[in-house]
């Protein structure tokens, strides 16, 4: 099959990045169809200016693909978006861990709902605006996913989910670029209706960033209050509800203490939230679950040399990481890390090769 017959599902979310990724496909002479999911009904609420996947957004990205001349589709995806990655935001919060929803979208919504329409659609790749590379490595035998040239614009962290089977069927077209201003600068080129609209930020769900009230008002329970308790198990003030705080917050506790405090862990079962100085948010080891192993075809037992990233924009520390044989990764620390959070994703990293990540536990 010629590169001309090549057919692409392009995710398209009104924004600048999709856009451009569109053009470039539209340029390298795919036969395109762009499709943007309907995530969200127009009652669940406000959403701000720097939220995605609103109205506006949609009529930005059928403007584009009319200026392309290629199908544009509005997906519904509501319901599978709810369970997906809402209620999952929802009980992650419940069981005291703070979620990174956009790698629940990324996983389930972008690089499988998705990927599977395109294919009905008969769309041989799937098409995103995210700023990372996809290669092919001999020796291993194995796609990997690679970081972006522009390293401040990197989002390969929240794409390590990918199987080889979604790797080999997408393109980032943008994960070459390596200029900040080179992406609007051609959006301009083409003459896109969004060349200068700003980038979402928030969370499209949660607009605000109340995750407490959003959860409240979507479960329609009370978390009770508790005890704030210091490292040694005294209480030392009554917190608000456990839902309302993460490992490393300082802010919001509503009662003086003195002295600086942060989160430093909490306990769903005793519903006690442990308050510390900052000294003990730091440690040099971590377990993950639910991980995905990109790099190599069968978990490594014996320890891998790495860089580990805990955070979407924290440093790479050195490391090294094992499969410990009962679901879990085991990876451990060259310097300790600070405020690592049950929840969040750990990836690991060879130089630019992501060679794996998962969920820390």
């Amino acid at each position: 099959m010629t590169e001309a017959q090549k057919t692409a599902l392009i995710a398209m979310s009104g924004g600048v990045d999709s856009s451009v990724a569109a053009a470039l496909m539209k340029q390298r002479g795919f036969d395109c169809t762009g499709a943007m999911m309907k995530l969200r009904r127009a009652e669940d609420g406000v959403y701000s200016e720097k939220s995605c996947c609103t109205a506006d957004d949609a009529e930005d990205a059928r403007n584009v693909a009319n200026s392309l001349g290629i199908k544009f589709y509005v997906l519904n995806f509501v319901e599978e978006f709810e369970k997906n990655v809402i209620d999952r935001f929802v009980s992650a919060y419940e069981q005291g861990a703070t979620p990174n929803p956009c790698i629940d979208c990324n996983r389930y919504m972008k690089f499988d709902l998705l990927y599977r329409r395109g294919k009905e659609l008969g769309c041989e790749y799937i098409v995103t605006g995210h700023y990372a590379r996809i290669e092919y490595l001999e020796e291993y035998g194995r796609w990997v996913l690679k970081k972006a040239k522009n390293i401040a614009k990197d989002q390969s962290y929240v794409l390590y989910s990918l199987s080889q089977e979604q790797l080999s069927h997408t393109v980032f077209p943008l994960g070459e670029f390596s200029e900040k201003d080179e992406v609007r600068a051609l959006a301009k080129q083409f003459g896109f209706v969004n060349a200068v609209k700003h980038e979402s930020q928030d969370i499209c769900f949660v607009p605000d960033g109340d995750y407490a009230e959003f959860i409240i008002s979507r479960t329609g329970k009370t978390y009770p209050r508790g005890d704030f308790i210091d490292i040694n198990g005294n209480k030392i003030g009554e917190h608000s509800g456990i839902i309302r705080y993460t490992i490393g917050q300082r802010k919001g506790f509503g009662v003086g203490f003195g002295e600086r405090m942060y989160v430093c862990a909490k306990d769903v079962r005793n519903n006690t939230v442990t308050l510390s100085k900052d000294d003990a948010l730091y440690s040099d080891e971590l377990t993950a679950v639910d991980f995905n192993w990109i790099l190599f075809a069968e978990p490594p037992k014996v320890p891998v040399s790495c860089t580990a990233r805990i955070r979407y924009n924290g440093k790479e520390i050195p490391a090294k990481a094992w499969d410990n044989g009962s679901g879990t990764v085991r990876i451990t620390l060259e310097t300790p890390a600070r405020a690592v959070t049950k929840g969040q994703a750990v990836v690991l990293y060879q130089g630019d090769i992501v060679i794996g990540g998962g969920t820390i536990i």
